[in-house]
């Protein structure tokens, strides 16, 4: 098997210690280790692979440039675009097979520019002393990326952050040994959802789709699923979705931290990607278990889903909120788009009987989205509940209209 190359980034200038014991662990793995000196202003004990003026280079500038901006968070903001930069031209030409980052603060922020850069599928990890935690913005998170928590390795080797930094050193080249490249073989359909306890369509729709000959990826509509799509979206990975559960969007709204921003809902629009879009769950907003609600929701019906996440019903105000907020992001879409309203209910716990049953407040959002839709958006109210097969149906309905249209890729089955 040919030795990999894996591209290790970090400070030489405080961290060689660390750099010179993670390529030996690399080496160990089996691999060929490649280091990137992002430090700064310090002078590494040992020669890189890959200097401090090289990543300014890749940048279109020098370090004595960026050392003259005098701020640190602009300097290592202009280190970040040159490590990326030259990052992706060595993936690009070859020469490296996967990346792993180490560091703080610092080079975890420059590390996440770096591995966006990268493409879905090119192995690529972070240890971090800040991995998973809150100071992580979640829209900065690849799709992809690996993280594990750096403990005790802020400052100096010792027994611990060593043991770390050899499962690290290990994962990396395992993955780069044994992952493959991400291909698409068939065109890939999208869809949005929560688990099946609240949301079934996918059980239909996957494969009924596959029949057609598309792979489907299903993405869990709880903050980072939704960003994951978004972000699969402007990369031109998925050739339709099928986006059935906007829960993010009224998160959003709300200020849950289970949000995937507010950019969710607008990749197909503005990519013209051809999207078919339901309100699956979007009448409750999501809140993690494991902190008191906010106060705006103490007095409302609960339902904790697990350890993690809760969900809360909207007001009749809120649901208004949420449909104008769809139709104007939607109304935007340069691509094909409809909109289904199932009429009977948009989750498994908006039925008679179950404690989130609303239909004053979905009819008030059914009325809402269908005088706020644009005319260039196809609305189709369906007296059905959202887990009903009248709706999968309607769906692939669509879909296959489209398709015959050209408007959507045709699917390729295995010959």
């Amino acid at each position: 098997m040919t030795k990999r190359v894996i591209l290790i980034i970090g400070t030489a200038d405080t961290k060689s210690d660390e750099l010179l014991f993670l390529k030996s662990c690399v080496e160990a793995a089996g691999a060929i280790p490649a280091v990137m000196d992002i430090g700064i202003l310090g002078t590494p004990s040992f020669e890189p692979d890959y200097s401090k003026h090289d990543v300014a280079a890749a940048a279109n500038t020098t370090n004595e440039a960026i050392i003259a901006l005098g701020n640190e968070n602009l300097a290592m903001t202009r280190q970040a675009e040159g490590a990326a930069l030259l990052a992706q031209s060595l993936q690009q030409s070859g020469k490296i097979d996967g990346v792993l980052a180490i560091g703080g603060t610092m080079a975890t922020d420059l590390a996440l520019d770096v591995v966006a850069a990268l493409p879905l599928g090119f192995p690529k990890l972070i240890a971090s002393t800040v991995a998973y935690s809150p100071l992580l913005s979640p829209d900065r998170i690849s799709a992809d990326v690996m993280m594990i928590l750096w403990s005790g390795g802020l400052y100096g080797l010792n027994p611990i952050c060593q043991s770390i930094l050899r499962q690290a050193a290990s994962a990396i080249v395992g993955a780069c040994q044994f992952s493959t490249p991400f291909v698409a073989e068939r065109p890939i359909v999208g869809i949005s959802s929560l688990g099946k306890s609240s949301l079934k369509y996918m059980v239909e729709l996957k494969p009924e789709l596959e029949h057609r000959g598309y792979d489907v990826a299903v993405f869990h509509a709880t903050g980072m699923g939704g960003r994951a799509m978004e972000s699969m979206l402007a990369k031109g990975a998925l050739a339709a979705v099928l986006d059935f559960c906007l829960v993010e969007v009224s998160n959003q709204q709300l200020g849950s931290v289970v949000s995937a921003g507010n950019e969710r809902l607008q990749g197909a629009g503005k990519h013209g990607v051809p999207q078919i879009v339901a309100p699956g769950g979007v009448t409750l907003v999501d809140f993690q278990s494991w902190d008191a609600p906010h106060q705006l929701l103490r007095d409302r019906e609960i339902h904790v889903h697990n350890r993690l996440i809760s969900s809360a019903i909207l007001t009749k105000d809120e649901k208004e909120n949420a449909a104008k907020t769809i139709a104007e992001k939607l109304n935007q879409a340069i691509g094909p788009t409809a909109f289904i309203m199932p009429l009977q209910g948009i989750d498994e716990w908006d039925r008679v009987g179950q404690p989130f049953r609303d239909p004053d407040g979905l009819a008030t959002f059914a009325r809402t989205i269908e005088a706020e839709l644009s005319t260039a958006v196809e609305y189709h109210p369906l007296d059905h509940h959202i887990n009903d097969s009248r709706f999968t149906e309607k769906a692939l309905e669509i879909f296959d209209r489209w398709t015959n249209d050209g408007l959507i890729a045709p699917g390729k089955h295995s010959s």
